[in-house]
């Protein structure tokens, strides 16, 4: 780990693994690259990680193998990366769905959830494909939905940031600045 400005004011933080969570479009890879620079770790995705594994894309596997296989998959992968060094890792959406995930998280890394309204996702995500549950007769409606079952999980996080319209840079200062004041407690997941 590279020192910087930014790493002596959340240096308490720093020996853990920060896992950015949150539904797809929230910005994790793009934040958490940008943040892991930052603050001189590395960043990994856990979504290319997961492909890595596979030897195929995540659409590929869900079709191959379906969501459940996925999300063991996932599981193993998550668990493995927070069993190395302190770093950046974005977690795809539905991760800390797994109350596996969601424990293992609360006892080895800081989560944050990057949160962002319905009306900013559907606007990122309707010129990207390659979402395997947005893959229905109607995305917005299937977004809707994963919305109302996600956010009160995501709500778990040990911190949380909103990165609505404020553009990359603002999103990471934010992020930074939470874990500048952040003092780690128990919360139950």
């Amino acid at each position: 780990m590279k020192t910087n400005k930014f790493s002596n004011k959340i240096d308490h933080v720093l020996k853990k693994t920060i896992v950015l969570v949150g539904i797809m479009g929230a910005g994790k890879t793009t934040v958490g690259k940008i943040l892991a620079d930052r603050i001189g770790v590395k960043f990994i995705d856990a979504d290319q990680e997961i492909e890595r594994a596979a030897g195929c894309t995540i659409t590929d596997f869900f079709e191959k193998y379906g969501e459940v296989e996925f999300r063991k998959g996932e599981e193993r992968v998550i668990s493995r990366i927070l069993a190395g060094q302190p770093c950046v890792l974005a977690t795809g959406g539905g991760a800390f769905m797994s109350q596996a995930t969601r424990l293992l998280i609360k006892e080895t890394a800081t989560s944050i959830w990057l949160r962002v309204g319905f009306e900013v996702l559907a606007k990122r995500l309707e010129k990207r494909s390659g979402r395997p549950l947005l893959q229905t007769v109607d995305p917005q409606q299937t977004l809707k939905e994963l919305i109302k079952e996600r956010y009160p999980i995501y709500n778990f996080a040990d911190l949380i940031v909103d990165g609505e319209n404020d553009g990359v840079d603002t999103t990471v200062s934010k992020v930074i600045e939470c874990l500048a004041d952040y003092c780690p407690s128990k919360q139950s997941v």
